[in-house]
């Protein structure tokens, strides 16, 4: 259905069909409610869809997407609303289905080590809810007290400990799936082997493209005996790349290890006053190291003589919780940190190979100043995740667009020094008009047919992740005055 086709739809019997399926309070038509609903974490694009339904059950799910098949209608999914690539952004004339309201941990099972949730659950709360048995769930996002789970599997997310225990799809063991066409079926299972297609990994990261998951089976981890977080602080932010690339050379696998530069750092310092980042450092390594007591003193001197070999000025070791927790607080904050610095930020999420770190990082600062906007890096050292945060001023007319090429000109150099545009955010709509750069027109047209496989009419989250058409240039000129003809800039 074209966009003009799109504009000619009558609503009236669709909103009767919503409201007989799931009930009046559960469909959501006024202008004023609906505007919260109008973008997701990435702010500067904003449409509203032109209606909003809120499913408690897997079977409501379905209904609501058999309704939107019946009238060929498109849909979006959304969860909690906290990503940051554009990925739950409500196109013209679409439905938007939340499953904030599927919001409950259905089972837990210790002995097996998983639990069973809802996409509506926040990630957090499944720590929350295994942790007095000694367990707790790895992946952990910045965001992770607010992103539920359905956005994590959505967009394959990470967090401070995906270097040592892997992103989202390594947690997933099952999940029960709302097709496109409406059909509800169970992909992967209760175990961490299936037969067959891996299903389960194809729809991980698929970013809302192939239906909705309304049930999930994560895998859960016993917590470690010991852990100890190491601070160390540089005179360079190429020292500290340097202390990284040293780190996992020697064959160590941190439980996690971040990176913040002076400018990131004493943003955080203002805002959280954690009192323990060196505001003179040019950069700081944040290193976490989990196991047996023994395995864990003996890593951490080691990691600090690497680190002291490749020019840390200090080392502040943390094992109680409360310290450790103190360590942490400021890099968890660090992306809230920046609204003390600048009225916004647009931030992007390359990956480098970690050889790269240093050179990559003084590219960055060089982009910056030629395009005169001031970068703050904060990321995920141990595994190359680049997060860029560049600061600008939306009020000012032409800034949104000059950041917008700052950061492509980024992830460009990701894709250069052979990395890739995401890591975990996705690329929703923020960054479909990269793919070009990093895949041959041959494996974008493979994607197509997998998506195609489970859409066949393309109703499921349209325009987003791949691009259209594929070049991006033709996409900075056409794509979103199509696919978002009333779209709002900010």
């Amino acid at each position: 259905m074209t966009v003009a086709e799109r504009s000619r739809i009558d609503w009236a019997p669709i909103i009767d069909a919503f409201t007989k399926a799931l009930g009046s309070d559960r469909v959501v038509r006024r202008k004023e409610e609906i505007l919260v609903y109008e973008c997701d974490g990435l702010t500067s694009y904003r449409q509203r869809p032109a209606v909003v339904v809120l499913p408690k059950t897997t079977e409501q799910v379905a209904a609501a997407v058999k309704i939107c098949d019946r009238f060929q209608v498109p849909f979006v999914a959304r969860g909690a609303g906290t990503g940051l690539s554009g990925g739950a952004l409500p196109i013209a004339d679409s439905v938007l289905i939340v499953t904030a309201t599927l919001n409950q941990i259905l089972s837990v099972d210790f002995d097996n080590q998983r639990v069973v949730v809802q996409p509506g659950v926040i990630n957090n709360w499944v720590t929350q809810a295994v942790s007095g048995a000694g367990f707790y769930y790895a992946p952990d996002p910045s965001s992770q007290s607010v992103c539920s789970v359905g956005g994590n599997v959505a967009e394959n997310s990470g967090g401070v400990h995906c270097l040592k225990y892997g992103v989202t799809t390594n947690h997933v063991l099952g999940l029960k799936v709302v097709l496109p066409n409406g059909d509800i079926v169970d992909i992967g299972g209760e175990v961490a082997e299936t037969p067959g297609y891996d299903l389960c990994g194809l729809f991980v990261g698929s970013e809302g493209t192939l239906g909705i998951a309304t049930e999930i089976t994560l895998r859960i981890l016993k917590a470690p005996q010991s852990i100890q977080v190491l601070l160390a602080d540089f005179t360079s932010v190429e020292a500290a790349g340097e202390a990284v690339s040293a780190i996992t050379s020697a064959g160590i696998i941190p439980a996690g290890m971040e990176m913040m530069d002076n400018f990131s750092l004493n943003a955080v310092e203002d805002v959280v006053a954690t009192n323990c980042y060196p505001r003179d450092a040019a950069a700081i390594l944040l290193i976490e190291i989990d196991g047996l007591p023994a395995e864990v003193a003996a890593t951490g001197d080691r990691i600090a003589e690497l680190c002291r070999q490749n020019g840390a000025r200090t080392m502040t070791v943390a094992s109680d919780p409360e310290e450790r927790l103190r360590l942490w607080k400021g890099r968890k904050a660090a992306f809230a940190a920046m609204g003390k610095l600048s009225p916004d930020y647009y931030v992007q999420d390359g990956v480098i190979p970690r050889t790269q770190l240093p050179y990559v990082l003084g590219e960055i600062e060089a982009l910056g100043d030629r395009h005169g906007y001031r970068v703050a890096n904060v990321f995920h050292a141990g595994d190359g995740n680049l997060h860029p945060l560049i600061l600008y001023n939306n009020a000012i007319p032409g800034q949104l667009e000059q950041v917008e090429e700052l950061g492509g000109d980024i992830l460009k150099l990701c894709v250069r020094v052979g990395g890739s545009i995401s890591g975990e955010h996705g690329i929703g709509a923020d960054k479909r008009c990269y793919m070009p750069d990093m895949f041959s027109p041959t494996d974008l047209e493979t994607m197509g047919w997998v998506r195609q496989a489970f859409d066949p009419e393309l109703l499921a989250n349209p325009t987003k992740l791949l691009p259209t058409p594929r070049t991006c240039g033709e996409a900075a000129r056409s794509v979103a005055a199509a696919a978002f003809p009333d779209a709002e800039r900010f």
